[in-house]
């Protein structure tokens, strides 16, 4: 057979003009050359032309009527055109031709299959095996086959057979590792890695799935162990600097982490995985900006890759970010259709848009995917108690919890319903039998602390806060919770203890760095407290409350006053309805002599907290400025209304004794 034909495959002749032209040319010479006339059917298959393309197919069956390649190019065609009894005959016809041929007993396998014949298709993929027992493909072909008919034993076993028959082929040896990882089944991945990484310490493959496996157990320093060996025998190795750089971030050094990526991404352009971790590393330091910037390139490069969608999608409901949100929403549900991830995203999206009509069609789609999936359920509970119909639900909220007993944001509705219904000892009820169901689950304890908080049960509290802890490290809110009720209670040691695990658990949370602020502040150590509203700015130099604090301290105690300023303005911008953030700027106004918009400010931040005396006090100063003495005096006997024994009260008393009696 020449060496320019290539069976089985379609050519375009686009693509293909010197072969197609050859191909023609033989035939004008040669009109009994099956060959050409096989090159010419599947060039006409290809452009659409089915018919004049079996003519041709058969032509050639009919020119080499001994060549099993004919028949074969033939069923292709018979298959395409929806004629199995005939693509079957050519196909037997091949293998009786050629009895070794692999390509047509696995063609005969997948037509059987295809048809619901499960038994003769599995006994053509047997045939195919024992026809060329190294030949990997077919044994792959077999424990698919077996995948797919739901025998994972069998699967397994064909697997194992080929990695013990086939050892030195490198698809062969890891496809009992691969089938681990298609399952879930990290555990026996790793251990299966672990010993094809010690028979074959030189196949970076296998090393580089082992570090993935390993990493997935969070085992991050044997992971790193192996990555450093795969880069000290390659170090510009793409692949394992990427994983460094994952290893980084988990280890909780995202900074380092996107460093060492950003040089990965500057040398592979190209590379979605590098943009991928790039993405995540930046998230941790709460750099958002370019985590979707690394994040949109990722999808760009690879738009099929599930996590950086979801990621997307994170993003986009953090920032509120519409457009982002629609974008991969609508890509998850063509990437997943059967999965109800999408629908449910798009729905929120709809929600947010108050496309209420919309929004139910696509939970209901979603439901009607999976009912099995608690997302859905859960949100159609929160759209009826914004329709204020909490009976309904109620009703989708059991359903959630019912299907997924860890459904947390069900359960928070669910209190919220009894609460409104003023049955705080029902929400305390259902609190506890929930976590009967499901004792681990750190988030339940977290509401039980809250709803003990809000009940004034302070020893309770942190008894179930402690709890929430123990079990997640990561659970923040708890931990912040926790430190508080401590710091209430008096308990300082114990409450900064707690920062201090948290931080170490979770370096790169700047709401730690600001809690654990907050506290050093009200025991009146603000030079510790002002060190850690910088550590918060350094990891995210916007972040509302460190630059509201900071900016505060610096005005307290004698520190530069446009820094101040600026910071003020910085948690001003992002924090427009937050009352202290009005406060703290007109403060810094107030000390640059600008008293009317330090009034505006204050007012403003009345409006938000009417009972606040610290903001009528700062009013009262404002007007004194500016000689409106009658407003000033009316602030100030309203600071000491509000609460009589405030902390500058004496300083109130004074200035109204100072006060001219006229304005």
């Amino acid at each position: 057979m020449p060496s320019w034909i290539w069976l089985g495959c379609f050519f375009r002749r686009e693509v293909f003009p010197s072969l197609v032209e050859k191909a023609q040319l033989v035939l004008k010479g040669q009109p009994q050359n099956w060959q050409a006339e096989v090159i010419l059917s599947n060039v006409d298959a290809d452009e659409g032309n089915l018919a004049k393309a079996l003519d041709e197919a058969q032509r050639a069956v009919q020119i080499g009527s001994r060549q099993p390649a004919s028949y074969l190019n033939l069923a292709i065609l018979q298959q395409q055109n929806k004629d199995g009894a005939a693509a079957e005959q050519s196909l037997q016809k091949a293998v009786s031709l050629d009895p070794k041929s692999v390509v047509a007993a696995l063609a005969l396998g997948d037509l059987c299959q295809t048809q619901g014949r499960l038994t003769e298709a599995e006994k053509w993929f047997q045939a195919a095996v024992s026809m060329d027992p190294q030949n990997f493909a077919s044994r792959g072909r077999l424990a698919r086959f077996y995948l797919e008919a739901g025998q994972k034993d069998k699967a397994e076993q064909v697997m194992q057979r080929a990695k013990t028959e086939l050892k030195d082929n490198p698809d062969a040896y890891r496809m009992v590792g691969d089938f681990y990882i298609s399952q879930g089944q990290t555990d026996q991945a790793a251990v299966e890695f672990a010993s094809l990484y010690s028979q074959h310490p030189k196949d970076l493959a296998v090393a580089r799935t082992y570090v993935e496996t390993l990493i997935s157990q969070n085992k991050l320093p044997e992971a790193a162990a192996v990555n450093d060996r795969i880069l000290k025998a390659s170090p510009k190795d793409v692949d394992a600097r990427v994983l460094r750089g994952e290893i980084l971030t988990r280890e909780g050094k995202p900074q380092d982490a996107a460093t060492l990526l950003a040089a990965v991404v500057k040398d592979a352009p190209g590379n979605p995985a590098a943009h991928f971790q790039l993405c995540l590393a930046y998230g941790k330091t709460s750099n958002l900006g370019q985590s979707e910037i690394e994040c949109r390139e990722a999808v760009r490069l690879r738009p099929n890759v599930l996590e950086a969608q979801r990621v997307l999608a994170a993003l986009a409901l953090r920032k509120g970010n519409a457009t982002l949100l629609n974008d991969t929403s609508s890509q998850l549900m063509k990437i997943e259709p059967n999965s109800p991830e999408g629908y449910v995203l798009h729905a929120r999206l709809l929600l947010s848009n108050k496309d209420d009509a919309g929004a139910e069609a696509e939970l209901k789609k979603a439901i009607e995917i999976a009912p099995q999936e608690s997302a859905a359920y859960s949100l159609l509970g929160t759209m009826r108690m914004v329709q204020k119909r909490p009976d309904e639900a109620e009703k989708f909220y059991n359903q959630a919890l019912a299907v997924n007993p860890s459904a947390s944001e069900a359960l928070v509705g669910l209190v919220r319903i009894d609460l409104q219904r003023k049955d705080p000892a029902k929400a305390e009820r259902r609190l506890r039998d929930q976590i009967g169901r499901v004792p681990n689950n750190s988030q339940f304890y977290l509401l039980l602390g809250q709803l003990e908080l809000q009940n004034e049960n302070l020893s309770k509290a942190e008894e179930t806060l402690a709890k929430a802890v123990d079990l997640d490290k990561n659970n923040v809110p708890a931990v912040l919770f926790l430190s508080q009720v401590q710091g209430s209670r008096g308990e300082i040691s114990k409450a900064l203890d707690g920062y201090k695990r948290a931080l170490d658990a979770n370096p790169q949370d700047v709401r730690i760095q600001v809690e654990w602020g907050d506290l050093l502040q009200s025991q009146n150590r603000w030079q510790e407290a002002q060190s850690h509203y910088q550590q918060a700015l350094e990891i995210q130099p916007d972040y509302p409350p460190a630059a509201n604090d900071l900016a505060y301290l610096m005005l307290e105690h004698g520190g530069n006053v446009n820094v101040a300023m600026s910071l003020a303005q910085t948690a001003r911008k992002a924090s427009l309805n937050v009352p202290n953030s009005a406060d703290t700027l007109g403060w810094a106004y107030y000390h640059q002599g600008v008293y009317s918009a330090a009034i505006d400010l204050f007012q403003e931040a009345i409006k938000g907290n009417m009972k606040n005396p610290t903001y009528h006090y700062r009013l009262a100063l404002a007007y004194q400025k500016q000689d409106n003495y009658a407003m000033a005096k009316k602030q100030l006997e309203y600071t000491l209304q509000i609460n009589p024994s405030f902390g500058r009260a004496d300083e109130v008393r004074k200035l109204l004794a100072q006060l001219p009696q006229h304005n």
